[in-house]
């Protein structure tokens, strides 16, 4: 490795513990969510029929099943989120999200979408920022172009 690639990989690993305990912050204070919870919520969201088997959600987040196993169970006491049985394979289950957590996660993403604003204000333009999502995006590709 290279100087130049280790500073940047220690550059990019501070800015993203920084940036995540920003972001974590006012999630948690605010909507009671971590932050790995909020983004679970969001992948339900954007689903079709808004439910994703345990698995693909670890594989989403890059946990492991049971640490989405572990990280649903509260959710589920409080109603953001359902488990549910596929109807023609039983062994196959669903974590889904209820009306309940489709409000929470809105109102989340709005606390989040502030939070990111005043992360990069003044830091950079909207073509710079443009730029770097981009540039994450290609280093969080997989060999086929796609975005894990």
């Amino acid at each position: 490795m290279t100087y130049i690639e280790t500073k940047s990989l220690l550059r990019l690993l501070q800015a993203s513990a920084t940036v995540e305990a920003k972001a974590s912050g006012a999630i948690s204070s605010v909507h009671g969510l971590s932050l790995m919870e909020a983004f679970l919520l969001m992948h339900l969201e954007n689903a079709p029929l808004c439910r994703l088997p345990r698995v693909e959600l670890a594989r989403r987040l890059h946990v492991s099943a049971s640490t989405v196993t572990r990280m649903t169970a509260p959710l589920e006491k409080i109603g953001l989120v359902d488990r549910k049985s596929d109807e023609r394979d039983a062994r196959l289950a669903f974590v889904v999200l209820t009306k309940a957590g489709k409000v929470r996660i809105s109102e989340a993403r709005t606390t989040l979408e502030q939070q990111a604003a005043r992360i990069f204000q003044d830091r950079w333009s909207k073509g710079e920022l443009k730029q770097l999502s981009n540039l994450l995006a290609r280093l969080l590709a997989n060999e086929n172009g796609e975005l894990v």
